[in-house]
């Protein structure tokens, strides 16, 4: 039976990285009710118990409005560093269908690059850097929107 309990917790606790990744979910009540759509019996002090267990965090995303993310605390520190490269280096943002064209101070673009790589978002199929111009690739234009969106929060804050 705690085999079986084992098996259930980590799937669960899996699919919960998986739907913070995607999702903005900003209470434990919003990440009950996305697990619960998606057929796992789940209460909120189960959900409670999960976040502790993966050390979860919230971050800002604008608005007066967070989310839920995980860190280990080595990821925490550096996630800081590459926002804070991020707005050092940039400049102005740009849509180009699926393209996102960014203007970097000179110089900076390799290292902004690599900040927004190391960031990890999902939507990124790839960047290219020059000197002061970054061009990322995402899949569909609303991706690329949606990722226009979350830097600009990054850098607001």
């Amino acid at each position: 039976m705690e085999i079986i309990n084992q098996s259930v917790k980590k799937r669960r606790q899996d699919k919960i990285l998986e739907l913070i990744s995607r999702y903005e979910l900003e209470t434990q009540e919003e990440l009950a009710d996305r697990l619960r759509s998606l057929g796992y019996q789940v209460t909120q002090a189960t959900v409670s118990r999960d976040i502790r267990e993966l050390k979860l965090s919230k971050i800002p995303v604008g608005k007066g409005r967070q989310k839920y993310v995980a860190f280990t605390q080595d990821d925490e520190r550096l996630g800081d560093k590459y926002i804070r490269v991020l707005k050092e280096g940039y400049v102005s943002m740009a849509l180009a269908q699926n393209l996102l064209v960014m203007k970097t101070v000179s110089g900076m673009a390799m290292a902004v690059a690599a900040a927004v790589d190391a960031l990890k978002m999902e939507e990124i199929v790839g960047c290219i850097a020059g000197d002061n111009t970054i061009m990322m690739a995402m899949r569909s234009v609303k991706e690329a929107e949606a990722v226009m969106d979350k830097i600009g929060r990054m850098i607001e804050h």
